[in-house]
């Protein structure tokens, strides 16, 4: 645990250092500001509304203990095993085989079955599941993944600056008057990819971080193993049907495996890592 958050808070800092750099390089000390600024409104309101935003786009339904007995009950045995107020439970009605947790932090949280998910895990396994997500609510990984897009917000926006302000001639001269335009928009392209891929791996560690949580929670490790062993078959053969809901790619790294398997090019601009490792790290733990 004590590594991945050690990994997470170096990889926050690197988004913070190459926002700076950046900034400086663009606009000096005001313009860093005042992008930040605007950057830090915009996701602000989505720290808030987040979660509602989320369940609304996957139409889940709040669901309680008669409707969904054995699901809630594994979520409020889970809450009481890690400490934590009793989140909201909702249902997504569709065959992909996943799970999520949203809220900002432990007292305002919420968590989401999908019925593919409850079709295809056992109870132990279903608990698995839901004993990672507990921990991402535990450790407010929803926070960390907000200021991460924050910063990379920033950054993507002082891309675009650089990029606009040197095609109309607002930027592009150095010191000796030479023409710059070229470094420039090379920064307006480079800059957002490095800012997507740090996120990215931010969202990665705090996967594991989750899953050795979990684990700890129910005191079986196994279970999460074999859940995730289903889970990626599952999402390997998923085809969804034209009525159902299809996962978005700016939520995508918010389920427990990723829901957009066999889209992702290339394994840095992966929102999940690789569950061959997820398992094997859960199996050192039997």
């Amino acid at each position: 645990m004590r590594k991945e958050t050690f990994k997470t808070t170096l990889l926050l800092a690197s988004l913070t250092g190459l926002l700076i750099v950046i900034g400086g390089a663009i606009g000096g000390r005001g313009g860093l500001i005042f992008a930040f600024f605007i950057a830090v409104i915009m996701n602000f309101a989505s720290y808030w509304y987040s979660d509602k935003i989320v369940l609304k786009m996957y139409r889940a339904k709040e669901v309680n203990e008669s409707e969904y007995p054995q699901l809630y009950s594994i979520v409020r045995n889970l809450a009481t095993k890690a400490n934590l107020p009793m989140p909201k439970v909702y249902v997504v009605e569709t065959s992909m085989p996943n799970a999520f947790a949203t809220g900002r932090n432990p007292e305002n949280s919420a968590v989401a079955a999908t019925t593919g998910i409850m079709n295809l895990l056992t109870p132990e396994e279903l608990e698995g599941v839901f004993a990672h997500e507990m921990a991402h609510v535990k450790h407010r990984d929803t926070l960390v993944s907000t200021i991460a897009a924050t910063i990379a917000g920033a950054i993507t926006m002082l891309a675009y600056m650089a990029q606009w302000a040197a095609i109309f001639g607002g930027l592009g001269r150095d010191d000796e008057g030479g023409n710059n335009i070229i470094g420039y928009l090379a920064l307006a392209i480079l800059a957002p990819i490095a800012a997507t891929i740090i996120q990215l791996a931010i969202s990665r560690s705090r996967e594991f971080a989750a899953d050795a949580e979990g684990a700890k929670i129910t005191n079986k490790p196994w279970a999460l193993a074999n859940a995730l062993s289903k889970l990626e078959q599952g999402a390997a053969n998923y085809k969804p049907r034209k009525d159902e809901v299809k996962a978005s790619e700016n939520t995508a790294h918010m389920f427990i495996v990723n829901p957009l398997k066999g889209k992702t090019l290339a394994s840095l601009f992966r929102t999940h890592p690789v569950t061959e490792e997820r398992i094997k790290r859960l199996k050192s733990m039997y």
